[in-house]
């Protein structure tokens, strides 16, 4: 065995045992998020909860929050330098609720896409320190970042280890491998959409528009009833 390769190997073995004999903290721990910073922020956040889990309302093999701490590191506990994602979704992983994501009681893994709501406070931060963070540690295969107020809207893909942009496809949207499906930008909103370019509705549209077709369809029947008894037919005999 050359030095090299005994080097390589006397290392994997102090990295375990290091791993080993960490003592990681309870997993039962509290989210220590600070409040979002303006209604617009948590208005997006809770109309993108809303799409994905009113879409995916038959599966139970994901999890996706807003504003929840995620610590993946027992040395994490010490900083406050680091604050949980705006919007993020773990794949395989069961749906429930959580006081946080705690990465070594949730078999060690990360998010598969994540959102940062910009703001004039954390945009620089979102753009570099948590860029790289989600690149490097997180190994997170989608990343965006979305802008309220400028509708600034970026795309990232991990590819070998490093991010490269999103190009915009045929609708101007910004596809995520993860979650198949795309993010873009409807009535001043972020909003998802699938692979045809439709938009992914909200549980309360989808009520809406039902409601709607109900009032149309029973405005159809109220007319083909005039009609009837303008015949001198009863159309409850019909």
């Amino acid at each position: 065995m050359s030095a090299t390769a005994e080097l390589a190997t006397t290392q994997e073995i102090l990295e375990q045992e290091i791993l080993e004999n960490i003592i990681f903290p309870p997993g039962d721990l509290y989210s220590d998020e600070p409040p979002v910073e303006t209604e617009l922020h948590l208005r997006q956040i809770i109309l993108l909860l809303n799409c994905l889990e009113w879409l995916w309302r038959d599966r139970n093999d994901f999890y996706a929050a807003g504003n929840l701490t995620i610590y993946y590191s027992p040395k994490q506990l010490k900083s406050k330098d680091f604050r949980g994602p705006d919007f993020f979704v773990v794949l395989g992983s069961e749906r429930k609720t959580r006081k946080s994501w705690v990465v070594w009681d949730e078999e060690g893994k990360y998010p598969n896409i994540i959102v940062e709501i910009l703001s004039p406070k954390t945009a620089n931060t979102d753009k570099n320190f948590k860029k790289k963070l989600y690149q490097d540690t997180f190994r997170t295969h989608d990343y965006f970042w979305f802008d309220p107020e400028t509708l600034e809207l970026a795309g990232f893909h991990l590819v070998d280890g490093e991010y490269e942009a999103i190009a915009p496809n045929e609708f101007g949207h910004l596809r995520s491998q993860q979650l198949d499906l795309s993010l873009g930008i409807c009535g001043g909103k972020l909003r998802f959409f699938t692979a045809g370019g439709e938009l992914v509705p909200t549980s309360e549209e989808v009520a809406e528009r039902e409601a709607q077709r109900a009032g149309q369809e029973a405005q159809r029947a109220d007319r083909l009833a005039a009609k009837l008894r303008e015949l001198n037919i009863d159309p409850d005999t019909i």
